[in-house]
């Protein structure tokens, strides 16, 4: 019953945008005797595109669908609790996106808004200002540039969740403005760079509460030359090397510790703000990518410092890292599937100060068979998580899982 309601609301929502960029389309068709001007609409595999013919105007409608089976149907284990409820088995739609981008005016203004249909609530809405690569402007609501991991689409993703750190340190969705840019000199002199001010209250959230900003930034050092991009997965085999090193930061006051897609909340031993701007916090976190023959790995390390201004001033620091790669064996082994992908990751992260309190380990390998890239793959995935308390197991969750992600 929940898969079919969950189906049925996406299809729903699917046929209703149709039908309203289809009116859009014929209204427009109308003017075309009047004003000289017209709509074109094609389909090219990804997105059903309109466009008009003097380019004032784009407009592209995508949906994708994430199917999965996981036994046990549990989300990553965040508390010592966490292992012992028997969640059964999951089957059903993950996921069921919209998404819309284009522009408008002039081909630089760009815009881009994503509705999740599972949970129905508007996930991204940002206008963005590119002219120039090297000074862009952009306002709305989105995903911080702050982490690699985070910052890569889920549907993009090389496993089929995010690792067991996301959770922790992401500042995930908030409502605010950024410049960005890349600057493209010779060599290594290639750099991206991030610049922001949010709410700070996370996705859905119009007021920071306290008064107080959100701070971000992000340098991206590409030193082999050519920009890296937020993706998984070597799917086009680069021919030459590409790699970046990267780090962020973050500032801001709270009454939350912790953000994801679903809004704002807190961590574990972290109760809800009593005062508003009750947690000072501050993290930062360096990361790298490198891409080369269909290979292609990745790795961040994180910090974060919480200080709790209700009670006086108690201070705590999570810590917490990750290792990933990929690689398409058939770049080695002759009778190796092309499309096939084998991938690795290890996490770990202190939820305390001391790390031989409470530990968490994540130990994932995947298998992505891309029939058409990110666009359509199957994934199968096998993920333990673990919690050691002064060095002693205490608790384990081994998930098998299947995942089918189409993107149209």
């Amino acid at each position: 019953m929940l898969f079919q309601n969950r189906f049925s609301s996406c299809l729903l929502l699917s046929t209703l945008c149709a039908s309203l960029f289809h009116t859009t389309v014929l209204a427009s068709e109308v003017d075309v005797e009047r004003e000289s001007s017209a709509t074109f609409s094609q389909y090219n595999g990804n997105g059903l595109s309109f466009q008009s013919d003097n380019n004032t105007f784009s407009l592209r409608v995508r949906g994708r669908l994430q199917f999965r089976y996981a036994n046990p149907g549990i989300s990553q284990p965040t508390e010592r609790a966490d292992f012992e409820h028997n969640a059964g088995n999951q089957f059903g739609v993950n996921r069921a996106r919209v998404k819309l981008d284009g522009h408008i005016g002039l081909p630089w203004i760009k815009y881009g808004v994503e509705y999740d249909a599972v949970d129905q609530r508007t996930l991204t809405a940002t206008l963005s200002f590119e002219k120039y690569d090297a000074l862009r402007f952009k306002v709305g609501q989105w995903k911080v540039e702050y982490s690699r991991e985070r910052s890569v689409s889920s549907g993009g993703q090389q496993m089929m969740d995010r690792s067991i750190i996301n959770r922790i340190f992401t500042l995930d969705r908030q409502m605010g403005a950024s410049l960005y840019g890349n600057f493209d000199g010779p060599g290594a002199a290639n750099f991206n760079y991030w610049v922001g001010v949010f709410n700070g209250s996370g996705r859905g959230d119009y007021s920071n509460h306290d008064g107080e900003n959100m701070y971000t930034g992000r340098l991206q050092w590409n030193f082999l030359g050519e920009s890296v991009g937020f993706k998984n997965s070597d799917i086009k085999r680069t021919g030459t090397p590409k790699a970046a090193l990267a780090i962020a930061g973050a500032k801001f006051k709270s009454q939350f510790t912790r953000f994801s897609s679903s809004g704002a909340g807190n961590l574990a031993n972290f109760s809800a703000g009593e005062i508003e701007g009750q947690y000072d916090i501050q993290q930062f976190v360096i990361d790298g990518a490198y891409f080369y023959k269909g290979f292609n790995a990745q790795a961040e390390y994180h910090e974060k410092d919480i200080v709790d201004l209700a009670d006086n001033n108690r201070e705590t620091t999570l810590r917490g890292y990750y290792v990933q790669a990929g690689y398409f064996l058939s770049e080695s082994i002759s009778w190796w599937p092309e499309p096939l992908e084998m991938a690795a990751r290890f996490g770990t992260y202190s939820p305390r100060d001391s790390e031989q309190d409470e530990r968490f380990f994540e130990k994932t390998v995947a298998f992505n068979y891309f029939f058409n890239g990110h666009e359509n793959k199957l994934t199968a995935e096998v993920s333990r998580v673990s919690l050691d308390q002064f060095d002693t197991e205490v608790g384990d969750e081994t998930i098998y899982s299947l995942q089918w992600d189409v993107s149209f």
